[in-house]
């Protein structure tokens, strides 16, 4: 069996902690607002979602350069993070007595993912735009539902009671 080239631990470097480490901040940082509602998916899934997706694109990347495979696509990395995502949302959504729960925590672990993989690619850019509206979206907007739709703050996770 061939096998990669092992990777010294003096690979271990800011760059490498900078991506793992936001990636891991910024989860946790998405995961409060779930948290604080009381949702199936907090601080932990979060924060290990959004690790995990960048130590994946990471991995992914350095195996790509290191590697001699002109054949190989890296961009599959995108394609087994949204089906794992895409799973992980299929068992927390929940449709009881008419009403859809749990929509908002699947796709807000969808964007968590999202934001891990760009951390993992250092696309500073991407991540200081989306991390933040991601977290307007999630707490400020949830304020304006509470208040137009005369909800309990946390009593529903996205459907407002017909």
């Amino acid at each position: 069996m061939e096998l990669n080239a092992a990777l010294p631990l003096a690979g271990i470097t800011p760059d490498l902690a900078l991506r793992l480490g936001v990636a891991a901040g910024l989860g946790l940082l998405l995961g409060v607002d779930r948290e604080l509602r009381g949702h199936a998916a907090g601080l932990r899934t979060h924060g290990l979602i959004c690790l995990a997706a960048s130590a994946l694109t990471v991995s992914v990347l350095s195996l790509f350069a290191t590697m001699d495979m002109p054949n190989a696509d890296p961009l599959r990395l995108y394609e087994a993070a949204g089906a794992f995502i895409g799973i992980i949302g299929a068992g927390l959504i929940v449709f009881n007595k008419g009403t859809v729960h749990n929509i908002t925590t699947a796709a807000h672990l969808f964007l968590t993912a999202i934001i891990g993989i760009a951390c993992g690619a250092a696309q500073w850019p991407l991540v200081v735009i989306v991390a933040p509206l991601g977290l307007v979206m999630l707490s400020l907007l949830r304020l304006v539902e509470d208040k137009e739709y005369g909800r309990v703050a946390g009593s529903s996770d996205d459907v407002p009671d017909a």
